[in-house]
């Protein structure tokens, strides 16, 4: 099957990848986009694994106002050269992340920054809540494991949902990027800000 110029564009957008590994991956693909994807995808995970030991001093601080004020958020996002730090796509990707820290609410960088207190708490509250649900005594650390799991996707950036793509997490959507870009490219630090949040009553 012929692999069209169209399909290889909608490819590109999707990933971000060269035209050249697009119209390869549809190819071996047969011209399965979904297939040819994963492809890109994978392929992109082992790009990116390559270069995680790069050093990233450039990049941009990204600034991002929400709902006419009411949300702030500050990114730092770092790559490898100020050419990189100036490119479209680079911006692109620390705008997306902005937007992601304000939509979405992350507290932490890394599952290592949650400090130990809250995920016993949150560990003791899933057992509470297992046991009142009627569950048997001998699953409920199984059970309270399953929703503190649960708990790190919805606090720690890397491990979110992307809010344009639910097929996939930030960490993920960061692999394609450094994948897209050629560089190594480490989201350093966010900040977010709600209108009235922390505000004694």
């Amino acid at each position: 099957m012929a692999v069209t110029t169209q399909q290889v564009k909608e490819l590109r957008e999707a990933t971000g990848a060269g035209v050249l590994d697009c119209r390869n991956a549809l190819e071996r693909s047969g011209g399965d986009f979904d297939k040819a994807l994963e492809q890109l995808r994978e392929k992109g995970l082992a790009t990116a694994a390559k270069r995680a030991d790069r050093e990233t001093l450039e990049g941009i601080v990204e600034i991002y106002s929400h709902g006419n004020g009411r949300v702030g958020v500050m990114v730092e996002v770092n790559c490898e050269t100020d050419f990189v730090a100036r490119s479209e796509a680079f911006r692109t990707f620390a705008h997306e992340i902005a937007l992601q820290v304000a939509a979405s609410a992350p507290r932490y960088l890394r599952v290592e920054d949650i400090p130990q207190e809250i995920l016993e708490k949150e560990m003791e509250d899933a057992r509470y809540r297992a046991k009142a649900e009627g569950k048997s005594e001998d699953i409920l650390d199984k059970i309270a494991e399953g929703r503190i799991e649960k708990f790190k996707d919805e606090v720690c950036l890397p491990r979110q949902t992307y809010i344009r793509d639910e097929t996939i997490t930030v960490e993920q959507l960061l692999l394609q990027t450094i994948a897209a870009i050629g560089e190594n490219i480490v989201i350093r630090r966010f900040a977010r800000w709600e209108l009235g949040e922390n505000v004694a009553q």
